[in-house]
């Protein structure tokens, strides 16, 4: 197994990592709209915070060695499923033609009140 940590996703606020690849794929933990230098929530919308997490998502897929076309599944939690229309125009933005199995929830609540957590596994080896 291999421990992924970046400078270009926030830092583990809790006892995990950032991402683990074992057995050919990359599991990532739930990215949520912070900026990797201060720390503080990025954006009051679901569009803004989406971007921050796809941003920390490349990130983390660039620290692997990796590229949104190797993402097999996501798993999206959102605050509020009203919001699941620009959520999902906003997400569609990370991928070309190669698009991931998904799993889209809503939730009551999430760390630090932010509309937005999404979590990646992804292809290693093909």
């Amino acid at each position: 197994m291999k421990i992924i940590s970046t400078d270009q996703a926030p830092q583990a606020i809790g006892p995990y990592v950032q991402g683990k690849i074992a057995n050919g794929f990359l599991f990532a933990s739930g990215q949520i709209p912070l900026d990797p230098v201060t720390g503080e929530v990025v954006g009051t919308t679901i569009e803004v915070q989406t971007q921050q997490v796809l941003k920390n998502i490349r990130g983390i897929l660039e620290a692997a060695d990796l590229t949104p076309d190797a993402i097999v599944k996501t798993t999206c939690f959102l605050k509020n499923m009203n919001d699941f229309v620009p959520f999902n125009n906003t997400y569609a933005t990370l991928f070309d033609q190669t698009l991931p199995a998904r799993s889209a929830v809503e939730v009551a609540r999430l760390p630090k009140d932010v509309l937005v957590e999404v979590e990646i596994i992804a292809a290693v080896e093909a």
